[in-house]
């Protein structure tokens, strides 16, 4: 494995059950997630989920929180709740980290930065659900942060495919290397 590759994580961001549903008619879509989860573990490549969870009363959401304050008055996603639940289809290995985070961003209240850096990752490969949620919070905390990134533009998705559009054709170009899983994977077993 080169250095590049070991210093490079996939993160699988909010692909757990709750989040997934709302895509259940296009199951097809979880296709591209599978097979770069499945690429980034034959390449030795750490593949990190990341989900969002509260703990029982949700003491971590605030009311002035329009997001994430209608869930403390009609349930769900606590860490336990099964809506919080890594998504069957990509269920994490043993040895593979997941992260619970209390906001949209992969880094807000959780612990990944750390792992990121004890692991010695520079570059991150984001995929997750929602494009303008998950994806784009945590692509410009990480930039921020310095770390290297590479999106993979069929392994995100969205409610609205405009906005997933523009994020991937005239946003995240700016901090990240746009592609398609099968670009990413092809790349990989050039390396």
């Amino acid at each position: 494995m080169t250095s590049e590759l070991r210093n490079t994580a996939l993160l699988v961001m909010d692909l757990q059950n709750g989040i997934v549903s709302r895509f259940a008619a296009m199951q097809e879509s979880l296709l591209p997630f599978k097979q770069a989860i499945e690429a980034a573990r034959g390449h030795g490549i750490q593949v990190i989920y990341v989900r969002v969870a509260f703990r029982e009363g949700y003491p971590e959401v605030s009311p002035n929180n329009k997001s994430f304050a209608a869930i403390t008055r009609f349930g769900g996603l606590t860490e336990s709740d099964e809506a919080a639940q890594i998504h069957r289809s990509v269920q994490p290995q043993p040895g593979e980290l997941l992260v619970t985070k209390r906001r949209v961003s992969a880094f807000t209240g959780s612990d990944l930065e750390i792992a990121l850096r004890s692991r010695g990752i520079d570059t991150l490969v984001l995929t997750g659900i929602a494009t303008s949620g998950v994806v784009l919070s945590t692509l410009r905390e990480a930039a921020d942060k310095d770390f290297a990134l590479k999106v993979l533009s069929d392994a995100c998705l969205d409610a609205d495919p405009e906005v997933h559009r523009v994020l991937m054709e005239k946003v995240f170009p700016r901090q990240a290397d746009v592609m398609t899983a099968g670009a990413w994977i092809e790349s990989l077993n050039e390396s």
